[in-house]
C-alpha cells in the first residue's frame, strides 16, 4: 500500500478541527484507500474502533442509506455520546440532498466528518455556499511520480520508471498489474467507460456518445495546445463530424466536472489579468491517453507538460498558462506564498531552443522563482536567475 504522505498529512493536520474535510478526485484515484490508511492511523493513536463510522455508497450493503433521513438516523444511532466520533462518507454524491446530513452532523459537538466524491459537481456552487467557511477540500489526483516510484521495482532507473509511469498509468491499482499489459489496458478502459457513461453521459443526458468520445479524443490528442470550443467544432465539422460550439462547450464542462480533463486558463502576467479565451487542456492520467489514442501518439514535450501541470496542482498551486506580450510562459503557479514561473521542454540542448524557452522568463521583471524543466540528464544550470533542472528530479523533490 502506497502511503500517499501528502494526502495523509492533510487529514492528520485537520483532525478534530471544526471543519468538514472534503476529498474530491476522479474514480479509482485512491480516495477510499486513503480513508483506510487514515483509519489505521487513528487506531494507532488510541482511537477505539466504535468511534469510527465508515460508509461507502458504492457498496450495495449501504444502498438503503441513500435516503438522507435514513443515513442521518443510521449515523446518529452509532455515535458514541461521550467520545469524539470520526464519520467517513465515501462517494457521498450517490445520496440525494446529502448536504442536509453533512450540515446536521457538522453541528454535533463530538463529530469529525470526512466526505469524498468522484466529480467536481458534487461540491456544486449551491453546496459550497451552504457549507461556506465550514469545509476544507483536498483535490486528490492519481499517484504522483514520486509516489509511483515508491511502489515500483527499485532495480529500474528513474528514466525507466518515468516511461512506465506514462504507459502503465498513475492509477494506484495499475502498479499491481503492471506486468500484464493487456490487463492494464482493460483496467484503464473500465475506468474510462465508467467515468464517461456514469459521470458524463448519464448525468448530462448526452445522447450522442460517439460524438462525445470524438471530443475526448481531440482533447487528449491536443494536450498542451491552445484551443477553443469554436476551434474544436470547426475541426471536427471539417472532418465530417458536424457539431456546434455550444455542444462542445457542454461536453467539455461535463468532462472537467468528471475530473478526467483539467482546464488551464490564461493569465496576463504584465497586466495581472485573467483571460477568458484560448485555454489549454490536460488529461488526469497519461496512461488513459495511451489507452485511447494508442502508442503512436508520443508527443514527449506536451506529455511532460501535462505531468508538470498535474504535479503543480498536487502541490497546492492554482495553475495558469502565462502570457507576456506576444510570448507564452507554460505555467504561472500561484499560492498563498507567491508566484512561480515554469517553462517545460523535452530538451534544450539545442541553443536556439534554449534561448526560445528562456526568453519569456527573462523578460519577467520580478523576483519570483523561475524554472526551466527538461528531460535532459545534465547538471543544473542558472541563466540570470532562471533555474534549469531535470524535470524528474523536480518531481522527486
Amino acid at each position: 500500500m502506497i502511503a500517499r504522505t501528502e494526502c495523509l498529512d492533510f487529514l492528520i493536520r485537520s483532525k478534530d478541527k471544526q471543519l468538514i474535510k472534503v476529498i474530491s478526485g476522479i474514480r479509482r484515484c485512491g480516495k477510499s484507500t486513503l480513508f483506510e490508511i487514515y483509519k489505521d492511523y487513528l487506531l494507532d493513536q488510541g482511537i477505539d474502533q466504535e468511534q469510527l463510522i465508515f460508509i461507502n455508497f458504492e457498496d450495495l450493503r449501504y444502498n438503503h442509506l441513500r435516503d438522507y433521513m435514513k443515513l442521518f438516523s443510521y449515523v446518529m444511532e452509532r455515535v458514541q455520546p461521550d467520545k469524539m466520533n470520526y464519520i467517513f462518507l465515501d462517494e457521498i454524491q450517490h445520496v440525494p440532498e446529502f448536504e442536509r446530513v453533512v450540515d446536521s452532523l457538522f453541528i454535533q459537538k463530538n463529530v469529525d466528518i470526512y466526505i469524498t466524491g468522484s466529480n467536481a459537481y458534487f461540491m456544486s456552487s449551491e453546496l459550497a455556499t451552504l457549507l461556506s467557511g465550514r469545509y476544507i477540500e483536498l483535490k486528490m489526483l492519481p499517484l504522483s511520480f514520486k509516489e509511483y516510484c515508491s511502489g515500483t521495482d527499485i532495480q529500474k532507473s528513474i528514466t525507466e520508471k518515468y516511461r512506465d509511469y506514462q504507459i502503465n498509468s498513475s492509477f494506484p491499482y495499475a502498479i499491481s498489474i503492471m506486468n500484464d499489459k493487456k490487463l492494464v489496458i482493460d483496467y484503464l478502459e473500465g475506468i474510462f467507460n465508467t467515468v464517461i457513461l456514469k459521470d458524463v453521459v448519464a448525468r448530462n443526458k448526452i445522447a450522442d456518445v460517439v460524438m462525445l468520445e470524438d471530443v475526448v479524443k481531440f482533447l487528449f490528442h491536443n494536450i498542451g495546445n491552445q484551443t477553443s470550443t469554436t476551434k474544436i467544432a470547426n475541426t471536427m465539422t471539417s472532418d465530417g463530424r458536424k457539431i456546434d460550439p455550444k455542444t462542445v462547450e457542454k461536453y467539455i464542462r461535463a468532462l472537467t466536472e468528471s475530473l478526467i480533463i483539467y482546464k488551464a486558463k490564461r493569465y496576463n502576467i504584465k497586466g495581472k489579468q485573467y483571460l477568458k479565451t484560448l485555454e489549454k487542456y490536460y488529461v488526469v492520467d497519461i496512461g488513459l491517453r495511451y489507452m485511447l489514442l494508442g502508442m503512436s501518439q508520443t508527443d514527449v514535450g506536451h506529455i511532460l507538460e501535462n505531468v508538470v501541470y498535474l504535479e503543480l496542482i498536487r502541490r497546492g498551486y492554482d495553475v495558469y498558462v502565462g502570457q507576456y506580450g506576444d510570448m507564452e510562459v507554460d505555467f504561472v503557479a500561484m499560492n498563498e506564498h507567491g508566484i512561480e514561473y515554469f517553462q517545460v521542454a523535452a530538451t534544450v540542448r539545442d541553443e536556439k531552443i534554449l534561448n526560445r524557452e528562456l526568453k519569456p522568463l527573462l523578460k519577467i521583471n520580478d523576483h519570483y522563482p523561475k524554472y526551466l524543466l527538461t528531460l535532459d540528464e545534465d547538471p543544473e544550470g542558472d541563466y540570470l536567475g532562471v533555474r534549469r533542472m531535470n524535470a524528474l528530479d523536480y518531481f522527486l523533490k
